[in-house]
């Protein structure tokens, strides 16, 4: 059966992020002991985790997560108000991050450990 976002959200309330809004398909949480935001986004019942575009750099090392894709391009949302915004299809600035597809619980766990251990250095 393949993970869904719905156990995707329990995982990370398990992993002692916060969870700070969800608007439609788009969550944001905090990082446990930390002010690093991440999102979420569901579609058709999948999870994906969003990161800042500033954590591009590491790409491959979540890449080597079993079960974790990174998903091709930047993911926009307007409801990302902690990432960066550039143009995309508009005249208008939208928000912006990298998005990586996760597929089983341990890959979850394993994603949110990989960043924050990028983030504490």
């Amino acid at each position: 059966m393949a993970y869904s976002a719905d156990e995707l959200t329990e995982q990370l309330i398990q992993l002692k992020c916060r969870s700070n809004f969800k608007i439609k398909n788009i969550a944001e949480y905090m990082l446990a002991n930390s002010k690093e935001a991440i999102y979420t986004h569901s579609e058709a019942g999948k999870g994906k985790i969003i990161i800042r575009p500033a954590f591009e750099v590491f790409s491959d090392d979540f890449a080597t997560i079993d079960e974790v894709t990174r998903v091709q391009g930047y993911f926009h949302s307007s409801e990302m108000t902690r990432f960066p915004t550039r143009i995309h299809k508009s005249a208008q600035p939208i928000h912006y991050g990298v998005a990586f597809k996760v597929n089983s619980e341990q890959a979850a766990k394993d994603f949110i450990a990989k960043l924050t251990q990028i983030i504490n250095g």
